[in-house]
């Protein structure tokens, strides 16, 4: 048995992660999707629906490759329908409609998945495990790119107004905090607008601190994506993203479905997404004005 998924949005990472993996999956029936830009529909799915109702009413479960602040209300329409749902993160623009769509999901008793990329590659995995034994007492995470600079994502708006705290940062807080361990809470934050540098220092349950740097403004190639953990028992690091993202996608899809299919709440879950989203706004909150 299939499970008929649909897809809204028809943007690059949709084009190059999304669609592919979901025509490939033999456990999917990609049935089509719904997009803004009707040409760009016509070009990614197999079928494009003339509105996300009309798509929902066509499938199984729904995922999602559109902004934050698209996607949440969308996603708790497609919810209240009883579809299940695959979140692109963060799951939303801002804390209370985290919320929203978190009450969504487990009101209608629907399973969900956050598409928080690099968990699903076995060198993350393989990372996660070897650091979680260490017991560590500090954690490092980076992610520096120039994603908004040039190339598939320059004409990103939401990218360059919500910037790397939103974009790579939900990547960065999700490994940190399943390395350390829950935040308990952010003691620490700065932004240098030019460079779109977030500095951030947060205590986990626990007792371990961390520390984290993000930008997708900073002229580098190839990106800088690297996560350390250590402790007196010794060091893990995390510096390679080798896996493809089609391949860490359809990886995702596997558990997706063996989680629609046993009725158990996937751990990457939509309660995760608002985990995360609540690091994301302690962060916002942090922020130390800055100096003139």
């Amino acid at each position: 048995m299939t499970l008929r998924i649909g897809l809204v949005g028809a943007g690059p990472w949709a084009q190059d992660t999304h669609a592919p993996a979901l025509a490939a999956h033999p456990g999917v029936d990609f049935v089509g999707g719904w997009a803004r830009d009707p040409e760009a529909a016509a070009r990614v799915f197999p079928r494009a629906f003339e509105s996300p109702s009309a798509l929902f009413d066509a499938v199984d479960a729904v995922a999602f490759a559109v902004p934050p602040n698209v996607q949440a209300p969308l996603a708790i329409e497609a919810a209240r329908a009883g579809r299940h749902v695959i979140l692109d993160k963060p799951i939303a623009l801002d804390l209370d409609g985290a919320t929203a769509l978190a009450e969504a999901v487990s009101g209608a008793g629907v399973r969900s998945i956050v598409a928080f990329t690099r968990r699903f590659a076995p060198e993350t995995r393989e990372f996660i495990t070897a650091a979680r034994a260490l017991g560590p007492v500090a954690v490092e995470g980076q992610w520096l790119s120039g994603a908004v600079l040039g190339g598939k994502y320059a004409a990103s708006q939401w990218r360059h107004e919500d910037g790397a705290l939103y974009d790579v940062g939900p990547h960065v807080i999700d490994l940190v905090d399943a390395v350390a361990g829950p935040v308990e809470s952010v003691t620490a934050a700065s932004h240098d607008g030019p460079s779109d540098t977030w500095t951030v220092q947060a205590v986990h349950e626990g007792g371990a601190a961390s520390s984290m740097s993000l930008s997708i403004k900073t002229p580098v190639t190839p990106t800088v994506m690297r996560v350390t953990a250590h402790s007196g028992a010794g060091c893990a690091v995390l510096d390679s993203r080798a896996t493809p993202a089609t391949e860490c996608f359809a990886v995702l899809l596997d558990e997706f479905l063996e989680s629609v299919a046993t009725g158990r709440d996937h751990p990457l879950g939509v309660l995760r997404g608002l985990h995360v989203q609540r690091v994301i706004a302690q962060v916002r909150a942090g922020v130390r004005p800055p100096v003139l």
